[in-house]
């Protein structure tokens, strides 16, 4: 009896173990492959995410009363904290006219860039914000290949 315990490799021929440079080139570029595709997919399914948020976010639709509620609640909740700043809202930059060009040079008329709903939330804060002494800015939040991708719209207070 051997002191040594079996594998099931004692079982298998050197061929069987033992893959030429050819083979193993195929096989790693199978699996190179098949990452490739789970990639793309995800690509696509994150693709026909983006256009879904962006069908909905160019809407008409008003804001609920509801939704407003409860953004001043997460407002008190972030002065509560100390915060003197929130993200209102983070959106592509294709519900800008100019894809957020005046947003990134400041331009005094940038507000009217706007579609959709973010659109309607710069009115909220131009008739009920605003007069209560609440700032809004705007700003590309971040550059996937170098051009304008999201805006975040910021509501501030003193």
């Amino acid at each position: 009896m051997s002191d040594h315990p079996k594998s099931n490799l004692d079982n298998l021929s050197d061929d069987d173990i033992f893959m030429s440079v050819k083979e193993l080139k195929t096989y790693v570029s199978e699996i190179e492959m098949a990452k490739a595709k789970k990639s793309l997919e995800a690509q696509d399914r994150a693709d026909q995410a983006k256009q879904e948020l962006l069908r909905q976010l160019r809407s008409d639709e008003p804001i609920s009363e509801e939704r407003i509620r409860a953004f001043t609640l997460r407002v008190r909740a972030a002065a509560e904290a100390g915060q003197t700043e929130l993200l209102l809202g983070r959106f592509p930059s294709e519900l800008c006219t100019d894809h957020g060009r005046a947003i990134n040079m400041a331009e005094e008329g940038w507000p009217e860039t706007l579609i959709g709903r973010p659109q309607q939330a710069y009115r909220i804060w131009k008739e009920k914000l605003q007069p209560l002494g609440y700032q809004l800015k705007a700003q590309i939040i971040d550059w996937p290949n170098g051009v304008p991708g999201d805006v975040g719209l910021f509501l501030s207070w003193n």
